[in-house]
């Protein structure tokens, strides 16, 4: 399963202040549809059908059933990226 670092878990609050979404929504992973390979990320209100569900305190990330396979063994984390906006990154575990 895909487990959230600590600056992962931080970059997601970041991203949900100021936005007008219930306490439950989450950050969700899914394949971009128009590119093969290749994962999103979006804010959602709830997860959708089939979503596997993570949660690491008081955040949740719904990745969708299509990726979970591919997130099975990975680590979400964040770190800084350019005009100081955190960028998301997929680490395989150890």
């Amino acid at each position: 399963m895909l487990t959230l670092t600590d600056n992962a878990v931080a970059a997601i609050r970041d991203l949900m202040v100021g936005e007008d979404v219930p306490a439950e929504a989450g950050l969700r992973i899914s394949p971009k549809a128009d590119e093969a390979g290749t994962l999103e990320v979006a804010l959602a209100r709830t997860p959708q059908a089939n979503d596997q569900v993570v949660e690491r305190e008081d955040v949740r990330v719904f990745v969708a059933e299509d990726a979970v396979r591919i997130l099975d063994d990975k680590s979400l984390d964040a770190r800084p990226g350019s005009r100081g906006r955190q960028t998301f990154h997929l680490d395989r575990r150890a």
